[in-house]
């Protein structure tokens, strides 16, 4: 029987379809079908359908990235939390170290004083009009001081031991001409910072 249907195969002849057996135009027909459905899946589903499948899966891997990033972020919301309120407390620190409008003489005359205890002689001490910064404000100082290098570290490291915050620069030192290499000039502009009020943050803003 397998030889017949053999037979039968070499037999077909492909002009004249129309006389085949019918188990042989069956079996064609069942082949053209999934011939065709073959090219209509991949015409209007691949061409279409997998672009839109390859987007949705670029989509998906981007966001499960953000998610992944966000759940560090979670995971280490406490530990930011924490060095927030650190650093809120240092910050508050600081702040306290900055007098308020009307300490600002008190602290002139600490650094005049700081001078003369070091032993020098205070040539020149002329304050200057303040800067205005975001939340604060700097007080120069142009100072004019007459000693030996001995009495400047003091004075140096009584500025750096007064409770407010007193910052020194323009450092310039220089032999005064009448008195020998062990009497010198310091020429400096010291900065103190006090906070400004909340009526002064209010004219900034306004």
């Amino acid at each position: 029987m397998n030889l017949s249907l053999i037979d039968d195969l070499r037999n077909l002849d492909l002009n004249d379809i129309g006389r085949w057996p019918f188990l042989f135009r069956a079996a064609a027909l069942l082949l053209v079908m999934l011939v065709a459905t073959g090219a209509g899946l991949y015409l209007f589903v691949y061409e279409e359908e997998i672009p839109l499948l390859e987007k949705a899966q670029n989509e998906e891997a981007e966001l499960r990235v953000i998610f992944e990033e966000k759940q560090k972020k979670a995971s280490n919301f406490d530990a930011y939390k924490d060095q927030l309120a650190e650093i809120e407390r240092s910050f508050g620190a600081m702040l306290q170290q900055l007098p308020g409008k009307t300490e600002i003489p008190n602290l002139l005359v600490d650094i005049s004083q700081t001078g003369l205890a070091a032993g020098l002689e205070e040539k020149l001490f002329q304050p200057r009009d303040e800067n205005r910064r975001e939340f604060y404000a700097e007080k120069p100082i142009k100072i004019r001081l007459d000693g030996s290098y001995h009495e400047f570290g003091n004075f140096v490291s009584g500025i750096s031991a007064l409770p407010r915050i007193v910052t020194l620069h323009d450092i310039e030192i220089r032999t005064s001409g009448d008195g020998g290499d062990d009497n010198l000039i310091l020429d400096l502009t010291a900065k103190t910072y006090r906070y400004l009020e909340d009526e002064e943050l209010l004219e900034e803003t306004t």
